[in-house]
């Protein structure tokens, strides 16, 4: 067994407390598998936290107590080296009634379901890091709850991978390899466009397949083949951010599993907001950071799926725009009265 197919055992631990998750036993589960001192990373509003009874006292309980019966379901599950590091990434959903509010999102008392995507450094046998962007927006959208620009793609509960592997991949380190410098190249010809050149230039017909899905976050959304992408997400971030480049060194924070890529990186885009603004926001030519965690599937040499989450929670405050006080105000009529 190779080093990454035993982390991801270690992560079966964490993916197990959260499944017929108890939170009497949650807090001496997570202590079990993350360091005392591990550095958590988590979508806005939440921010940098330390060790596993903050995450449990600030993130878990919160959750249970709006979503008693709280389950996690992973759909992609990969592991790999970054510039030296061990990683393990999950891609999935939790879901649940929500039967109390949560950060002030008035409950549906209907099953909902909120989209993750998750990674985990691991160094001695115990998460030392993690990095997580919940899709928050998508349970304001399903509690009639979001309060700005609608999404131009589809917001809907993401599919798992069409071959439906993501969670028994073949390990093939030729594969994987083949698969991030494939990534890689890609994302170079993407950064070509638009200050290098015409659309043209990114050359997305080599890289994308015919019936690719780009599965973006809620407020971008979902969309389908090259024009559908280039429509409803690339052309409008493009026009907003053109100068945008990565924060971090790309190839260092990649990692291959099979026909599958992950990306992790806190920030990982920096960018400057431009043009005639974007999601719905004025253009202010301020410099921002972007967080996002990502998933490729790779298919007869060709990208067919790619699901991305960023942290647009974490954007639109950066922008001066409190989503949350916006939505405050937008459900004030369902607000719960002191």
């Amino acid at each position: 067994m190779t080093i990454h197919q035993h982390n991801k055992e270690l992560i079966g631990k964490f993916r197990t407390a959260l499944y017929d998750c108890e939170a009497a036993e949650l807090k001496n589960q997570l202590r079990d598998i993350f360091s005392s001192d591990c550095e958590i990373h988590l979508t806005h509003p939440f921010e940098d936290i330390t060790g596993p009874d903050a995450l449990f006292n600030l993130v878990y309980a919160p959750l249970l107590n709006a979503i008693p019966d709280l389950e996690r379901r992973d759909f992609i599950l990969t592991a790999g080296e970054a510039s030296g590091h061990n990683w393990v990434g999950c891609a999935g959903h939790y879901m649940g009634v929500f039967e109390h509010p949560w950060l002030d999102i008035p409950p549906t008392r209907h099953i909902v379901g909120m989209r993750y995507h998750e990674f985990f450094r691991i160094v001695d046998e115990k998460i030392v890091e993690m990095q997580a962007v919940w899709d928050i927006p998508q349970i304001m959208m399903q509690a009639d709850a979001w309060p700005l620009s609608p999404s131009l793609g589809v917001d809907w509960l993401v599919p798992s991978p069409a071959t439906q592997d993501g969670l028994s991949i073949t390990p093939d380190p030729e594969q994987a390899a083949a698969s991030v410098d494939h990534i890689l190249a890609m994302l170079n010809d993407l950064g070509k466009h638009p200050l290098g050149g015409g659309p043209e230039i990114m050359q997305l017909e080599k890289y994308w397949h015919p019936k690719m899905i780009w599965y973006g976050p809620t407020g971008i959304g979902s969309m389908r083949r090259i024009q559908g992408f280039r429509n409803w997400h690339q052309i409008p971030f493009l026009k907003a951010l053109p100068d945008r480049h990565g924060a971090v060194t790309e190839a260092d924070c990649f990692f291959g599993d099979g026909n599958y890529v992950s990306t992790t990186g806190w920030p990982n885009m920096q960018m400057t907001v431009s043009g005639d603004g974007w999601l719905g926001i004025a253009p202010g030519n301020q410099e921002i950071t972007m967080r996002s965690l990502d998933f490729w599937r790779m298919e007869n040499g060709l990208i067919r799926e790619n699901w991305v989450l960023v942290d647009l929670l974490h954007v639109y405050a950066q922008l001066g725009v409190d989503v949350f006080e916006r939505m405050r105000e937008y459900t004030y009529a369902r607000q719960p009265r002191s």
